[in-house]
This record gives C-alpha cells, sequence and structure tokens, in this order.
C-alpha cells in the first residue's frame, strides 16, 4: 500500500469577509434617517406643548383665586384693579385687612403677564394669555389660552 502525503491545503476563496458592505451601512443610514425625520419634530413640539399645558394651569388657579375673590367680595375685581386684587402686597402698601388669594401673580410661560377682561369676551371675566407671538390671535403656538380654552 502507498502511502500519499496529506494534499496542500489550498487557499480557500469562500472565507466570509468580517465587517459590513457599502450596501448593507447605505441601508442603515437611510433607516436612521427615516427615523429621525419621524421622531425629531415630535420631540421638538415638546417644549411648546408644555408651555401649553403650564399656561393652562395657571388660568385654572387664577380662576380659582378669582371666584374665592368673589365669594368673599360678591363680585370680580374690576378690570382697573385686575388681578392684582387677588394679592395682598405688604411691599406697596396695599397690607388693608383684605385677604390674599395668591401669593404672586404668575406670569405666563412667555414671560408676559396674564391678561384679565371684566367683562368678559368669552365668558363673565376672561383669563388669558397671548401665547408666544405676545399679541392676540394667532395659530399654533401663538394662538391665544384662556379660560374659555379647555
Amino acid at each position: 500500500m502507498k502511502h500519499h502525503p496529506p494534499a496542500s491545503p489550498r487557499p480557500s476563496y469562500t472565507h466570509r469577509q468580517l465587517g459590513f458592505s457599502l450596501i448593507e451601512i447605505m441601508v442603515v443610514v437611510v433607516i436612521m434617517g427615516i427615523m429621525a425625520a419621524l421622531i425629531v419634530p415630535n420631540l421638538m413640539d415638546r417644549p411648546d406643548q408644555a408651555r401649553a399645558v403650564a399656561a393652562r394651569q395657571d388660568i385654572g388657579a387664577l380662576m380659582q383665586a378669582l371666584k374665592l375673590y368673589r365669594l368673599d367680595s360678591g363680585r370680580y375685581p374690576s378690570a382697573e384693579e385686575g388681578l392684582k386684587a387677588l394679592v395682598n402686597d405688604p411691599a406697596n402698601g396695599q397690607r388693608s385687612g383684605r385677604r390674599s388669594y395668591m401669593d404672586r401673580l404668575p406670569n405666563d410661560p412667555w414671560g408676559t403677564p396674564y391678561q384679565y377682561l371684566n367683562p368678559g369676551v368669552h365668558g363673565e371675566i376672561d383669563v388669558f394669555s397671548l401665547g408666544a407671538d405676545g399679541h392676540p390671535g394667532g395659530e399654533g403656538n401663538d394662538a391665544d389660552i384662556g379660560s374659555w380654552s379647555k
């Protein structure tokens, strides 16, 4: 019996290349781009939505304080008295024996004071914020937020 030497190992061209092909990388980049296009606009709206929610909560608190004022006084503050009637401010010498309904008057989330109308346009009284633009009316983030809107 004749003994054959072992066959020399041939270079194998069937080894899989380790790493990613250009097509695979491009597919991943395109998928990430699509996901970013769907998610980023939603994240960008969050601060504006939070400001609108904060304004609605402030207006709710102001309306509650105004209702308490009405229970005690029999009327809402006049337009001239405004929302300042809710705050007992000893720094300005206004410590008349009246009750304080709020510690301080909040500004809206855009840094401007809340507006007060007596008589109101939408109800007996109106408390509202002029929105991001600070002007009456508007749409989207610039829209007015008031005691009449839910």
